[in-house]
């Protein structure tokens, strides 16, 4: 009886249409979750970066150097004769002009030389106009009066040699300048060629600094410069030498630049910076954050051009300051990401926010889905 129920042909049909069925929505749910899959695909993800739009300015390019700052000229003043200074006439620091009387030594014995050689000039010239009249008058061989005049020329000689003499005895200062040292003092005895003083000319006052040999092309005589003095700032100079032989020990070429000093308040013997604009660039400045290096060890910044994707750009630094670096090498007009560098790369589309913006969406992530 079993065997009847289960043999009849409705029976199978209806397995059948059951069968059918089942096939028909278990495909429909696989569609779907396919369908369901395709859509939940992750999407491409683009990186937010924070940029800043900024136009390129005309920057002087500087060539900074250090050396010393020298005065015009050191002479160091001495006694053209012996004697023990008598008294001096300036004080220490005072400032001179060339021919002033600095000290002044004894006269002592030459006084009395002084005036026997006045004494015996005056004997001499006597002599000779007697004996000029003597030979017009026929007493007096010719010999006789050439033989007074070479007395009276000797006597002469002897008088300005002696007076010669006590004009040494005036130390005098021999350039423009102020007293920087008096070594002697007043009663101290001094032998001829002894240095009494020193004598410092500091205007102008002369940078002497020292170029590297890739740099030497960039300087020329004539140019102006700025120098930076202990305790006064900035003052202007000028090159006034450029060496056309190196040290050969450094490769550098030594220059001179002139610094006007007509109140001589500017001091000598100090370390000096000195900037020299070379010529005038388009540059941009930018934080030292926003610099890095490419994969080839390169250093640049990146960008984001109109399609929003990466552009790394090589820069050369042009000069530095406390606000920031001036870099050559980007867009006159660019858009530099100063947020968010350090995750992307050069031809990398992204997600570029301004300043402004990027700071509304701090608490944003980083990543952010393709719309």
């Amino acid at each position: 009886m079993m065997s009847k129920v289960l043999g009849g042909p409705k029976t199978w049909v209806i397995i059948g249409i059951l069968a059918l069925v089942i096939i028909w929505i278990a495909s429909g749910v696989l569609l779907r979750d396919d369908e369901t899959k395709e859509e939940v695909r992750p999407a491409e993800r683009r990186t937010i970066v924070a940029v800043r739009q900024m136009q390129a300015q005309p920057v002087e390019r500087l060539l900074v150097l250090h050396g010393d700052l020298q005065p015009e000229q050191v002479v160091m003043v001495r006694a053209e004769t012996g004697g023990r200074i008598e008294n001096w006439h300036v004080q220490l620091g005072a400032a001179v002009e060339a021919g002033d009387l600095l000290a002044q030594l004894e006269l002592s014995e030459r006084r009395a030389q002084l005036r026997q050689a006045q004494a015996r000039l005056n004997v001499t010239e006597r002599q000779l106009q007697a004996t000029r009249q003597l030979v017009e008058d026929g007493f007096e061989a010719e010999i006789q009066l050439e033989t007074a005049m070479a007395e009276m020329e000797a006597a002469q000689a002897d008088l300005t040699a002696i007076e010669e003499e006590i004009s040494r005895t005036r130390i005098e200062a021999p350039i423009a300048g102020s007293v920087d040292q008096r070594i002697a003092e007043r009663g101290d005895f001094v032998s001829t060629g002894d240095e009494v003083a020193r004598i410092v000319n500091n205007h102008p006052l002369r940078a002497m600094v020292q170029v590297p040999q890739h740099s030497i092309g960039r300087v020329r005589v004539g140019l102006p410069a700025r120098v930076n003095v202990l305790r006064h700032g900035m003052v202007e100079g000028e090159v006034t030498f450029v060496s056309t032989l190196a040290d050969p020990a450094t490769r550098t070429f030594r220059i001179e630049v002139e610094v006007p000093n007509p109140g001589r308040d500017l001091p000598a013997g100090t370390s000096a910076e000195v900037e020299i604009p070379t010529e005038e660039v388009l540059a941009h400045q930018v934080s030292p954050a926003v610099i890095g290096l490419d994969d080839d060890g390169r250093i640049g910044v990146m960008t984001v051009d109109a399609e929003d994707r990466v552009q790394f750009h090589v820069i050369e630094v042009v000069r530095a300051g406390r606000e920031g670096v001036w870099v050559t090498g980007l867009p006159d007009r660019a858009r530099i990401i100063t947020v968010g560098q350090g995750f992307v790369r050069a031809g990398e589309e992204v997600i570029a926010r301004s300043e402004e913006a990027h700071l509304m969406h701090e608490d944003a992530p980083v990543e952010s889905v393709a719309q």
